[in-house]
């Protein structure tokens, strides 16, 4: 599926004058062009804003731009339909997947699948849903998890790895990208599990390349997931059916991390900052080393200082 490269939409003054704030706040380069009132420019991206009002954005990153600048930020809407007249690929039937929780010390990891169909496509059309890096709310998070879950049509499923078995699962391993690929391949194989509820079949299986090699999934996959072509592209988010997955998996991340801290009655920040090193700390004078492996990822730098232990020596990454 091709994203993108031209989109033109028509703005009003307030949209025109908000996008000039956006431009001149995250450096893009402005130019003078002719019956516009300017042109603006970042790495591979144009955009052009005529006297009429028509803006015009051409080249790599339009896709992302429209969906995660343009429609969020500057009309407050998501024009989805509009898309699908520019790039019918956007209504085919297929599965996105996503994770959570691969880069959080504290908490789980979570892995979601969707399907999505030209229906559930529509119904999303003006849903805000998008990558859930972009959305800084939990709650926010947890009303597009509901409206996705209830939307007829679509069918999803979540690949859950606690704490205990993750830190099983990495030493079994020996790599974070081992355990995504098995948990990717896991998703998709229970989607196809389903295979009758998706109306029509999916033609392919979305996910992130976070490997080097796209083979490490293709390899992880599993019979069903065989019967699927799996497409691994970076900033796989810009499709709606991974961005779906994506709010998913981090509503699952959420509410599990919200489970332990109650659990253990202690506050577990997200991510991994010198304000998780304290509560790792923390957690452990409070319930002692040995049930840190119930909580965080052992293999994280921050399981070593918290228990007082030598940090293990750096390894020069190579491509």
């Amino acid at each position: 599926m091709k994203p993108l490269t031209c989109y033109t939409i028509t703005l009003a003054e307030p949209q025109a004058a908000a996008l000039r704030d956006y431009l001149r706040a995250n450096h893009y380069e402005f130019r003078d062009v002719p019956h516009a009132k300017f042109g603006a420019a970042r790495d591979k991206l144009n955009l052009t804003l005529y006297e009429s009002g028509k803006l015009v954005v051409q080249g790599k990153g339009t896709q992302e731009f429209v969906e995660f600048v343009l429609e969020p930020e500057i009309l407050k809407e998501a024009r989805l339909g509009y898309e699908a007249v520019l790039n019918p690929d956007l209504l085919v039937p297929r599965m996105g997947v996503d994770e959570s929780g691969k880069g959080d010390f504290f908490g789980p990891l979570c892995i979601a699948g969707v399907y999505v169909n030209e229906t559930v496509v529509n119904a999303w059309a003006n849903a805000g849903i998008r990558d859930s890096k972009s959305i800084s709310s939990d709650k926010k998070i947890a009303d597009l998890a509901k409206q996705i879950r209830e939307t007829p049509g679509c069918v999803v499923t979540a690949v859950l790895i606690g704490n205990e078995a993750y830190n099983r699962l990495y030493a079994k391993m020996g790599s974070v990208n081992s355990i995504l690929a098995w948990g990717h391949a896991r998703a998709i194989e229970n989607l196809m599990g389903q295979k009758h509820r998706m109306i029509p079949p999916p033609v392919r299986a979305i996910s992130d390349q976070f490997a080097s090699a796209k083979s490490v999934v293709a390899k992880a996959l599993m019979p069903l997931g065989r019967q699927i072509e799996l497409v691994q592209r970076h900033r796989a988010e810009a499709d709606l059916s991974v961005a779906a997955a994506s709010i998913l998996a981090r509503h699952e991340f959420v509410s599990r991390l919200n489970h332990l801290e109650k659990q253990f009655g202690i506050d577990l920040p997200k991510g991994a900052s010198a304000t998780v090193d304290a509560a790792a700390k923390a957690f452990v004078a409070k319930h002692g080393a040995d049930k840190l492996p119930l909580v965080a990822k052992m293999h994280f730098r921050t399981a070593y200082r918290a228990r007082g232990l030598p940090e293990p020596p750096r390894i020069e990454w190579r491509p």
